[in-house]
């Protein structure tokens, strides 16, 4: 945890500078490879800290609070970086476990990339022809994510492809225009014409959308917001102390509704990464507790940037301080796909259950 926790602050330090050239230097990425992170998700046999294991969910959410707090744009891209390995691990051979922690270990960093414009990326072909058509967009890392898992339709099925990309596969970034999570190089992609075989395929039909571990794995990301959410309280507390307004009740009702907030979303991460991890074989359960832990986590969050922004005033709405920076990459990765349904799938998951709601 030390060299994890030395990479946060170095993250922190650069973040500034990322946030403004929409760019992560190189020399960060170095330092996060000598950190051992970029292999950490590996099991030991592979050469790594086997943070993708069941037993291991609670040090890896740590971990993700800890780079999350230091920069949220590195958080987003490490969490995908982990998913991609986690899926390799769960679902894929050991040869291509074997190839990717090879990869990895030569500099190459992985991701997850899901989403497709109107046309979607298919499989098409047939033996030594089959090749994928189409794109992916709102790729985050394109342009230096060179062992992506991407999903395609072939037919009616959904794949698992895990691809190797030169680092001069063309990108486009023209789009990523958001207000916030700047540096995450967030873009399409255009796949078309790469071969697919048997090494690429992981897994099998449905494996990339199988609970609990789609839904229930949203605890990672939450994770990573909850470490931002704490830097945030933290800087706070210090523009209070170092400008003698500790006193004034009102920043003490702020103060003490940020901790409050902060330390109920870690509650609540924390044990949906423990579930996640138990090996509980009720995916209901443990997707209804994930998707609550959203929940939460989105409300402390707003709640958050609100009490800090009216506590510090205007300063937090002026580049480059590290208030506004955070409560812009803040709010936009707040915005997760389907929150709505994740509520309401929580709220029905527990209407269905004869728990108690303290056990729930």
């Amino acid at each position: 945890m030390d060299r994890t926790e030395l990479f946060a602050r170095t993250a922190f330090d650069e973040a500034e500078k990322a946030d403004a050239t929409a760019a992560i230097d190189s020399t960060l990425w170095a330092e996060f490879r000598r950190s051992g992170l970029a292999m950490a998700a590996f099991p030991e046999r592979l050469g790594g800290s086997g943070l993708c294991e069941n037993e291991r969910q609670g040090a890896l959410c740590t971990v993700l609070r800890m780079v999350g707090g230091g920069d949220l744009s590195i958080g987003r891209l490490f969490e995908g970086h982990v998913n991609a390995i986690s899926l390799v691990c769960r679902y894929g051979t050991e040869a291509q476990m074997a190839a990717l922690a090879a990869d990895v270990a030569n500099g190459a960093l992985c991701g997850v990339w899901g989403a497709d414009d109107a046309a979607g990326l298919k499989i098409v072909g047939a033996g030594a022809s089959t090749e994928l058509r189409g794109r992916k967009i709102l790729a985050s890392g394109a342009g230096f994510v060179t062992r992506p898992i991407v999903t395609a339709k072939a037919g009616d099925d959904q794949l698992m492809c895990l691809l190797r990309l030169a680092p001069d596969h063309p990108v486009d970034l023209s789009g990523w225009s958001a207000q916030g999570m700047r540096s995450t190089a967030t873009g399409a992609v255009e796949l078309s014409g790469i071969r697919i075989g048997e090494d690429e395929v992981v897994g099998v039909a449905g494996d990339f959308m199988r609970q609990p571990y789609f839904s229930g794995g949203a605890w990672r990301f939450c994770a990573a917001h909850l470490g931002a959410m704490e830097r945030l309280v933290e800087l706070f507390r210090d523009h209070l102390v170092s400008r003698g307004r500790g006193e004034d009740p009102y920043q003490l009702q702020r103060v003490a509704d940020c901790v409050a907030s902060a330390r109920t979303t870690r509650f609540w991460v924390e044990e949906a990464a423990r579930r996640f991890g138990s090996g509980d074989k009720d995916a209901t359960a443990i997707v209804g507790f994930a998707n609550m832990t959203r929940m939460v986590t989105e409300r402390s969050a707003l709640d958050i940037m609100e009490a800090v922004q009216r506590g510090v005033g205007l300063p937090s709405f002026i580049r480059p301080s590290p208030v506004e920076r955070i409560c812009r990459d803040l709010a936009t990765y707040l915005r997760q796909p389907v929150p709505d349904l994740a509520m309401s799938d929580a709220a029905r998951s527990w209407l269905t259950s004869s728990e108690p709601v303290g056990d729930f």
